[in-house]
């Protein structure tokens, strides 16, 4: 079992920016997949960013390319991710996520992740 941890959000206004950390402890080398969720109230949680921790290949959603940037330091078992221009369409709990793929690609699903952080909160203000 991996146990994940975020820090990092807070209350920005637009334009600015905010550094979200994720530190994992447990079984980290049995998961290969690594994520930064978000889930607005009333919408589905959705993957802002992945990353297959073996290469480092990383995954980025739409609304989220160019401004976000996924990272690892996997000397600290950390996971982090770099958000800027922030949007107030940005606003959202944030969640980092890790799973097992054996090399598959990371996917988008949040039901295909095994563990999961309690959240951070960021908010945007216009």
């Amino acid at each position: 079992q991996v146990q994940l941890v975020e820090s990092g959000g807070g209350s920005v206004q637009a334009g600015g920016s905010l550094r979200l950390s994720c530190a994992a402890s447990g079984y980290t080398y049995s998961r290969d997949c690594m994520g930064w969720f978000r889930q607005a109230p009333g919408k589905e949680r959705e993957r802002v960013a992945g990353i297959f921790t073996g290469v480092g290949t990383t995954y980025y959603a739409d609304s989220v390319k160019g401004r976000f940037t996924i990272s690892q330091d996997n000397t600290q078992h950390t996971l982090y991710l770099q958000m800027n221009s922030l949007k107030p369409e940005d606003s959202a709990m944030y969640y980092c996520a890790a799973d097992t793929r054996w090399g598959r690609p990371c996917p988008r699903d949040p039901r295909e992740y095994k563990d999961w952080g309690q959240g951070t909160q960021v908010t945007v203000s216009s």
